[in-house]
């Protein structure tokens, strides 16, 4: 098992890309937190763990608010003695809004998710990793964060500022043996799309322009794979990429 004796935290994981990690890294052998707003559906899957013969503890943290991320990153030293690996999950959407019709709330709100939170995580782990000289981190960024249109104006601002942080964390600590990488997943079929409930038509249409040219939409499962080679000893000499899974989407 490639991640037997580690410690996992993985934010957003009651549904989606970090239910599917967190069940993964289960499976190979890591003690995994399951993070997320809804607490019911984290302890759903943390009943789904157990019930397979992995280990796993929910804990309730909106990544948007410093205290949860100081609770979630205690409670895990608390629950395991530890944190080896940090995958940065929890995201939303903007709706497709363009720059002439943002709100300073949904900027807010979007960067406060997608690229604050991470930070807030990143920030209170690295102590413990620069202690151990151990650990590995794991953003989930987007094509949205290599392309210009592939969402509205702060969703793909917010993930072009995870893959500089992600660039910057990984060069900044590489020599202490810390990793830092990220994956840009393309069109994946999970529920982030609830977090869309009034698309602007202008940036919808705009965003859309290239959407013919993605070769398929990928699962939960693919992205979890991805994260688990990045987490994993497998990816030692990886660090500081942005590893695109998107079935050769923006290649084009």
């Amino acid at each position: 098992m490639r991640l037997s004796g580690k410690v996992a935290v993985v934010t957003g994981a009651a549904s989606g890309m970090g239910k599917a990690i967190a069940e993964l890294f289960a499976f190979e052998g890591a003690s995994v937190i399951v993070s997320d707003l809804h607490v019911e559906a984290a302890q759903a899957v943390v009943a789904d763990i157990e019930a397979k013969g992995g280990k796993a503890t929910a804990i309730a943290a909106n990544v948007a608010k410093e205290e949860d991320v100081q609770h979630l990153i205690d409670t895990t030293v608390q629950t395991y003695g530890t944190v080896d690996i940090l995958v940065n999950n929890a995201g939303i959407m903007d709706n497709f809004v363009p720059a002439a019709d943002l709100t300073d709330e949904l900027w807010e709100r979007v960067f406060a998710v997608n690229t604050t939170g991470p930070m807030r995580t990143t920030r209170k782990v690295l102590p413990i990793f620069i202690e151990k000289k151990s650990g590995v981190i794991v953003n989930i960024a987007s094509a949205g964060g290599l392309q210009g249109s592939r969402a509205g104006a702060a969703y793909t601002a917010a993930k072009h500022a995870v893959v500089g942080f992600t660039k910057n964390v990984g060069f900044q600590y590489a020599t202490l043996g810390i990793r830092c990488n990220a994956i840009a997943p393309g069109g994946v079929n999970t529920n982030i799309g609830t977090t869309i409930n009034a698309p602007n038509p202008f940036g919808l249409e705009r965003a859309m322009a290239g959407m013919q040219l993605n070769p398929r939409a990928g699962s939960a499962e693919e992205i979890a794979k991805v994260a688990l080679f990045l987490a994993s000893d497998d990816a030692s000499f990886v660090n500081g990429a942005i590893l695109t899974a998107d079935a050769g989407w923006t290649a084009y």
